[in-house]
C-alpha cells in the first residue's frame, strides 16, 4: 500500500491520517494502524509514547496539509471574491467530509486539549486568513462596507463544513455545491448578482 521508500514513522502516520478520517479516534486501534502501515508488532511504541501521540502526529499532519492547500487557493491569482470563489468551488471529496471538521465530531479528540488543538489552530486560521481577504475586498469596493470580515469568514467556513454534513447526510455533492452558490450569490458584487 506505501512506497518501500517510506520510514516506518511516516507509514504509521499516514495510516492513522486515513483511519481517524475513516473511523475516528476509538476507531482507530493499534492494531488496525499497524495492519493498514504494514508495520511490525512493537513498531508503533518505539517511534511514539503510544495511540495518542501518534493521532497527535497524524491530526497536525492533516492541519499542516489542509492549511498549505486552502493558502495555495487564497494566496492565488484573482480578485478578493474570486480567490473565496476558487476556495468554495476547489476540488473536493465532498461525500468523505473533512479530515480536519469531521475531528471536532469526535468526542476524544474534543475531549483531549492537546488533540483538539491542531484542529482548533487549523480553523482559527482559517477563519483569520478568510476576513483578511474579505477586508481586502471591501478596501477595493469589492464588497459592500458594511460586511464584517470575521463574520463573512465563519459563514464560508460554517457553509463549507455544513455542505459537508448535508451532501453525507444525503448521499450526494448537490447539497453542497447549492450552499456554496447560495453564499457566492449572497457575496457577489451587486453588478454581479443580475447573471
Amino acid at each position: 500500500m506505501y512506497s518501500g521508500f517510506m520510514s516506518t514513522p511516516e507509514r504509521l502516520i499516514e495510516s492513522t491520517r486515513e483511519l481517524l478520517w475513516e473511523r475516528g479516534y476509538v476507531g482507530t486501534s493499534p492494531k488496525a494502524i499497524l495492519e493498514r502501515s504494514g508495520a511490525g508488532q512493537g513498531s508503533m511504541y518505539h517511534h511514539f509514547k503510544g495511540k495518542p501521540d501518534l493521532a497527535l502526529a497524524a491530526i497536525r499532519r492533516t492541519a499542516q496539509e489542509m492549511r498549505a492547500t486552502a493558502e495555495g487557493v487564497l494566496s492565488g491569482p484573482g480578485t478578493p471574491y474570486e480567490r473565496v470563489e476558487a476556495y468554495l468551488r476547489r476540488e473536493r471529496d465532498v461525500l468523505r467530509g473533512c479530515p480536519v471538521g469531521r475531528l471536532t465530531m469526535d468526542p476524544d479528540v474534543i475531549a483531549d486539549d492537546a488533540l483538539r488543538a491542531p484542529v482548533d489552530e487549523t480553523l482559527d486560521w482559517l477563519r483569520a486568513r478568510l476576513a483578511e481577504i474579505v477586508e481586502e475586498g471591501k478596501e477595493r469596493g469589492e464588497f459592500a462596507p458594511s460586511l464584517d470580515g470575521g463574520e463573512i469568514a465563519a459563514a464560508v467556513v460554517a457553509t463549507v463544513q455544513g455542505g459537508y454534513v448535508l451532501a453525507r447526510a444525503s448521499g450526494s455533492p448537490t447539497a453542497f455545491d447549492a450552499a456554496v452558490r447560495g453564499l457566492l450569490a449572497l457575496l457577489a458584487p451587486p453588478e454581479d448578482r443580475t447573471r
